[in-house]
């Protein structure tokens, strides 16, 4: 108790010689700098739990033409077999075939298929 109160006995001594020997307009600018420092602390203190949650089922949807390709995907189909059924290239389908996961946000062809089944885009 008797350091404690020694503490603040040096500590208001101190403040006493900083307030006579430093001028009154320093004395303010040292103080209110300092609360901008302070404001930003304490905000990241009390904000840094709090963060936006993704919500799982956040997807962007695939175009109708991605679409075309899901189902097909589902029955095992190469990109070559694709082809053919949507009258477009085999290089179409294989950009539709990569767009899909990207936009499921997913990295495998068979994860993309497992995501399109949750919010009922496959049946």
């Amino acid at each position: 108790m008797v350091l404690a109160a020694s503490a603040l006995a040096l500590t208001w001594l101190d403040y006493l010689r900083f307030a006579r020997t430093v001028p009154g307009e320093l004395q303010i600018f040292r103080i209110s700098g300092g609360f901008p420092g302070l404001g930003a602390w304490a905000g990241a203190r009390i904000f840094a739990g709090r963060r936006r949650a993704r919500p799982s089922m956040a997807i962007r949807m695939p175009s109708a033409r991605e679409m075309d390709v899901l189902p097909l995907i589902a029955d095992s189909l190469s990109n070559k077999e694709i082809a053919p059924r949507l009258n477009v290239s085999s290089n179409t389908v294989k950009t539709h075939v990569a767009r899909v996961p990207e936009k499921l946000e997913v990295s495998p062809r068979s994860a993309a298929l497992a995501r399109a089944r949750e919010p009922g885009l496959l049946p």
